[in-house]
């Protein structure tokens, strides 16, 4: 089927209880998500495969950082000065904006009418745009109406810090100033150190966490995928200078197949190139997805040269370099970082997964499935256990099958409705794999596995079962 409509997942993620509003009995908050029972396995079964690809290897080093740190770190990173968005308000409607995405919209506006060469020159004066004054011309210039209001009455465009702003200890003054980290990154370099000289690696090595962050999003949008607090799977690359574009290229691939390995097709992924880039950067690309809403970044590459580092370096005044153990060379490593959110990935391969077909039944009619098709590895249940009776001790067979099976998969017990029902229910949370047992199983021992993207079964010996599943979770090299 065509790809749904975001309004269907989330629909679904409501239902299925797999995403729900924070504090919805109180109207929710904006931009804040809870995970429900089939949301938080999913999410740490994502967690967990990234995991696996980076710390599998003998050259990254695992890491957990503290989400509060000293407020110079944000300092030397440059956050505090100029993580910022160019914010706009309306002076009729009261209604604030991001200005670039004010211009965003309103170009997009343009192509769908078809003035595509008014939208080519728009899009050119945004892409030099670096300065709030920059955005605010555009904005006049355009004669962009509030979408609210339709007025064209706006202050001027303004810098707004994205951090969260918070203090430590009883007093709250500038002295106790901490922020929430917008990203996990800078927890990585400031324990370069510590990594380096208690797991004795040898660059190239690289250091990886998964984590929480929170941005001060002022416009969040499209469910998961702009929010005020997510979670980033980041790995920073150390490497010596002069060969970061080999180990940039290297990176990219290795993170492009990744989400291939894990079923998302090729026609979804796009790598994008940076056309202005960050001040730290050398180098920067996203691997983006095809969301309903059009492509959105799922992950960024970025060279990121000695920058942070030295940053680091300067405003602590501890020595963040490497000395070569075989020619005693000295140099600040350079960084290349792998930047993925997690919870924005989730979003990805929820959309990906999502089908709806047709189905004949038995009196010649048809009915709708809707299955999420979800990689094994990915998904919140593994395998579900029903009897196809609740007699003749097929639910005592049923239960001590599921029982052992509870001890190696993430499991579910259904003997409630008909069959079909029970395969359904399955098909909506993505479970690729249902058991039956039946009366065959009374007889010889054997069970119907029923796979859920072909609803095809397959008679299995009751003691294969558990290989069966095992074989089917393994993640295969693209």
């Amino acid at each position: 089927m065509a790809a749904p409509s975001l309004d269907v997942v989330v629909a679904l993620a409501k239902r299925r209880g797999f995403v729900f509003q924070s504090s919805e009995i109180y109207g929710g908050l904006n931009g804040c998500w809870d995970f429900g029972p089939m949301g938080v396995e999913l999410l740490r079964n994502l967690k967990e495969a990234w995991w696996q690809a980076m710390t599998s290897r003998e050259d990254i080093e695992g890491l957990d950082a503290a989400i509060l740190m000293h407020p110079r770190v944000w300092e030397a990173s440059g956050h505090v000065e100029q993580f910022t968005d160019p914010m706009i308000d309306n002076k009729v409607s009261k209604a604030r904006y991001r200005a670039d995405t004010l211009i965003e919209d309103f170009i997009a506006g343009l192509r769908s009418k078809g003035k595509h060469q008014e939208a080519d020159y728009w899009e050119e004066r945004l892409r030099a745009a670096s300065q709030p004054q920059d955005y605010y011309r555009i904005i006049l210039d355009a004669q962009i109406p509030d979408p609210v209001s339709g007025t064209r009455e706006w202050t001027e465009v303004r810098n707004f810090n994205l951090m969260f702003k918070t203090f430590i200890g009883p007093v709250e003054d500038d002295s106790s100033v901490v922020y929430l980290r917008p990203e996990t990154a800078q927890g990585i370099y400031v324990n370069f150190l510590n990594v380096l000289q208690t797991s004795r690696q040898k660059i190239p090595f690289g250091i990886a966490q998964i984590g929480k962050a929170f941005r001060n999003e002022v416009n969040t949008r499209n469910f998961l995928f702009r929010t005020r607090e997510f979670e980033q799977m980041e790995m920073q690359y150390f490497v010596k200078p002069g060969t970061e574009q080999e180990w940039f290229d290297y990176w990219l691939q290795e993170r492009y197949r990744w989400y291939l390995q894990l079923g998302i097709p090729a026609e979804r992924l796009r790598i994008r190139p940076h056309e202005k880039l960050a001040h730290y950067a050398a180098a920067a690309v996203d691997i983006e997805f095809l969301f309903p809403f059009g492509w959105g970044e799922l992950e960024g590459i970025h060279s990121r040269t000695d920058f942070d580092l030295r940053r680091h370096m300067e405003f602590s005044g501890k020595r963040l370099e490497y000395t070569d153990p075989i020619t005693r060379e000295r140099y600040i490593p350079y960084v290349v970082e792998t930047s993925a959110g997690a919870t924005r990935s989730f979003l990805a391969f929820l959309c990906n997964a999502y089908d709806e077909e047709l189905i004949p039944e038995e009196r010649g009619t048809t009915e709708k499935r809707i299955v999420l098709r979800l990689h094994p590895f990915l998904a919140p249940v593994k395998v579900a256990v029903f009897p196809l009776v609740n007699r003749e001790g097929m639910p005592e067979r049923a239960r001590k099958l599921y029982e052992e099976l509870r001890r190696h998969f993430r499991a579910a017990y259904d003997d409630s409705g008909a069959i079909g029902r029970r395969y359904r229910r399955h098909d909506e949370i993505g479970t690729p794999f249902c058991v039956t047992i039946d009366g065959q199983t009374l007889q010889d021992d054997t069970v119907t596995i029923r796979d859920r993207d072909s609803m095809e079964q397959v008679r299995v010996h009751i003691s294969n079962v558990v290989q069966y599943i095992r074989d089917h979770l393994v993640l295969q090299p693209v």
